[in-house]
């Protein structure tokens, strides 16, 4: 499964690790993700997704209908 955000589609970014040598080698830069439990009140259930930090502060600010909603996804399959 690849590792991204389910709300905002955040991923691993290409990059390269710099020695003190300046020798350049490259590496990924993951996305901050976490495994959270999120309560759905039009579902009255609780959701388990995987979020990226960003997203769960986002989350506290918006609510998770409206963010699932941006994103296309569909909470009861969850």
């Amino acid at each position: 499964m690849a590792r991204h955000c389910d709300l905002t589609g955040k991923q691993a970014n290409n990059a390269f690790a710099v020695s003190h040598s300046h020798r350049r080698t490259k590496r990924l830069q993951e996305a901050n993700l976490q495994t959270k439990r999120v309560w759905w009140p039009e579902g009255k259930r609780f959701v388990k997704l995987r979020l990226s930090t960003k997203a769960i502060k986002t989350l506290e600010k918006k609510g998770i209908s409206a963010m699932a909603r941006e994103a296309g996804i569909d909470l009861a399959k969850y």
